[in-house]
């Protein structure tokens, strides 16, 4: 896996946690959701990279 891609999809997860966690501090619940969705997208495309990487070596 690419170490842009790597950092990038990283980047994600850590961005969805804070909205997330901002969100249920605030009581906001439409920003925890959109936090959440974030951190999983974020998670699905490292599984994802991680699988292709697999798969070429």
């Amino acid at each position: 896996m690419g170490i842009a891609k790597k950092t990038r999809n990283l980047g994600q997860i850590v961005e969805g946690k804070a909205m997330h966690t901002t969100g249920k501090a605030l009581g906001n619940k439409s920003l925890a959701r959109r936090g959440k969705a974030e951190l999983v997208r974020g998670r699905v495309k490292q599984a994802m990279e991680k699988g292709r990487d697999s798969l070429r070596h």
